[in-house]
């Protein structure tokens, strides 16, 4: 099974894509961990990336694609594409990759929040500098306000988590995924999920769709 999910921040399809890798086997390729980690490395690449997300921009396509076709050279089959594409020219590379190397997609998953949930969801997350531990000031707050509960060390809001940063990524993916949405609806393999409520209630959603498109290339394949 190969997919791609996407959703507005907050919408938890990266929570919702380990549970798939664990399920299905499948080898998960993040856009924003490969940025993170490249960020982390404080290379020239990462520190031009981090200025666009610190504005609440896209970083460039012609960046994302070369970091997301490597990453997927070493991954040609059974994997799970997360926050990639978000534009009309990332589409277009990754078609033509797909293409070339004869590689079908079969799902294209949204988990769809509305802007407040968005907002409440990311804004309201904490983050401990020391030890990594995240926090959330609703719904996992820590044991005293603004102190990690793990190493006591005083917890910050990441840049590009506040709340004008958030609604500006909102604004701007909601308008992005428009064109490509209505692509992967032609194409027939687009689905969109309720991403509000809690972790489980959203899974129950997801399940059964994937439990359906895993057993239908199981047996697609075993008669090849």
């Amino acid at each position: 099974m190969n997919m791609l999910i996407f959703g507005p921040p907050g919408s938890g399809k990266s929570t919702h894509s380990r549970t798939i890798v664990e399920r299905y086997g499948l080898k998960y390729i993040s856009s924003g961990d490969i940025i993170r980690a490249e960020i982390e490395k404080g290379s020239s690449l990462g520190i031009e990336m981090d200025s666009y997300l610190k504005r609440g921009d896209l970083i460039p396509d012609t960046i994302v694609n070369t970091l997301i076709i490597s990453k997927l050279r070493r991954q040609r089959e059974n994997f799970i594409l997360d926050g990639y594409p978000r534009t009309p020219g990332q589409v277009i590379t990754i078609e033509n990759y797909l293409f070339d190397h004869g590689i079908r997609l079969d799902l294209a998953l949204e988990i769809f929040i509305d802007e407040e949930t968005s907002v409440e969801r990311i804004s309201g997350r904490r983050i401990c500098p020391n030890c990594g531990a995240i926090y959330h000031i609703k719904y996992n707050p820590p044991k005293v306000p603004g102190i990690c509960d793990v190493c006591g060390s005083k917890l910050i809001q990441r840049t590009d988590d506040r709340e004008e940063v958030v609604r500006k990524r909102y604004h701007i993916y909601t308008r992005n995924m428009e064109p490509i949405i209505k692509f992967y609806r032609a194409k027939g393999i687009y689905v969109r999920v309720d991403g509000d409520g809690l972790i489980p209630e959203v899974w129950k959603r997801i399940q059964p769709l994937l439990d359906y498109i895993h057993a239908r290339e199981k047996k697609r394949k075993e008669h090849e």
